[in-house]
């Protein structure tokens, strides 16, 4: 295998072993915890322009499996990993993670020690990073690091097109789509409802034109706050009392056009074990996410209320609005992989919607 070198911002070198595709590459390094679910992790629109490292030791033993997608590709810019499984084994499996990587043209990383990786980026923070054949040039890699910064990530990451899913479901919710995950629009289609994904730039007319009985905002990547054109959409759809449910950036973009503000955290919160408790009951629920940014809980306009917080930070993990039927988690209730604790959530937008029949 072919030796690579991972050249952290602050100047630290890691060295690995190439898998997947070939090349080098630059971006944000960032880690997940999740103990499963690395396809869906791999086919996460949210890690756009990133470098993500998995902290769980052995990964790919259950090979490539499409229906477990997110979406169609991978949006990342490498894979970095302990140790990959050159043999998986599951009744689902349909290919290793090696050739798919290949076909993907993602470039992966072994033969890291991950566990040492993500310390340093923990007390370090969140920083850009560079696969590289070479270290010769070592000033130039530190100077070119110090100046990537990922632009344009919603723009990069949501469908061209409108998509129609279960046509003849019972209530139409429009899923604006600023890099979704598939298992959004699944567990909407499991509740009878009929689905059209719309582009992150679809103007709030247009959706309100189609007359839905509510309007889902997605999950995706990047800064909320560089989306400015989507968040007055957002406000105008907010404006309507139409139900709306966010789920992490679209909980940021829908918090922002509100007024609040956002900013980035030291490392993120990326995996399947972030607990957060429900401000109204003191209840505790397990949950997967993937985001780099929080909503200022400081910044709430009056018409908001903190519904949800982080147990391990302290950081917003939920808004409930008072002037409109809009609730927001900044985790995934759909939790694909991850544990299913808030899949309720769904429910209760059903509810909102007026329920089903």
């Amino acid at each position: 295998m072919e030796k690579l070198y991972l050249v952290l911002e602050n100047g630290q070198i890691f060295e690995g072993k190439s898998f997947g595709a070939e090349g080098e590459i630059t971006g944000e390094i960032v880690f997940s915890t999740a103990m499963t679910g690395y396809l869906e992790t791999i086919t996460d629109p949210s890690y756009f322009g990133q470098i993500v490292v998995q902290t769980f030791p052995l990964i790919g033993n259950y090979g490539v499996i499409p229906s477990d997608f997110e979406s169609d590709r991978p949006y990342l810019k490498a894979y970095v990993v302990r140790e990959w499984c050159q043999e998986p084994s599951n009744f689902r499996c349909e290919g290793n993670l090696d050739t798919f990587l290949k076909d993907m043209n993602v470039i992966g990383l072994y033969d890291i020690d991950t566990r040492q990786l993500t310390k340093i980026i923990r007390e370090y923070g969140v920083m850009n990073a560079k696969i590289t054949k070479s270290i010769d040039n070592i000033d130039e890699i530190i100077k070119e690091l110090k100046g990537y910064k990922i632009v344009d990530a919603v723009k990069g990451a949501t469908c061209k097109e409108m998509k129609v899913f279960n046509e003849n479901g019972e209530k139409h919710v429009v899923l604006m789509d600023f890099g979704e995950k598939a298992n959004i629009q699944r567990e909407l289609i499991k509740r009878g409802c009929k689905v059209t994904v719309v582009p992150s730039y679809t103007k709030a007319s247009e959706i309100l034109a189609m007359n839905p009985d509510g309007i889902m905002l997605s999950n995706g990547p990047g800064d909320p706050a560089e989306n400015v054109e989507v968040i007055e959409e957002i406000k105008a759809l907010v404006e309507s009392k139409t139900p709306i449910f966010g789920i992490c950036l679209g909980h940021q973009l829908t918090a922002l056009s509100q007024g609040a503000t956002t900013s980035k955290l030291k490392y993120g919160h990326r995996g399947g074990n972030q607990p957060v408790k429900e401000t109204a009951t003191g209840r505790v629920y397990i949950t997967s996410q993937n985001h780099g940014y929080a909503v200022n809980a400081d910044s709430l306009p009056e018409n908001a209320e903190l519904s949800w917080v982080n147990v391990n930070d302290g950081t917003c993990e939920g808004v409930s609005y008072k002037n409109a039927p809009v609730y927001t988690v900044q985790f995934h209730p759909e939790a694909c992989g991850g544990p299913q604790d808030t899949m309720f959530l769904f429910d209760k937008f059903i509810n909102v919607m007026g329920g089903t029949k």
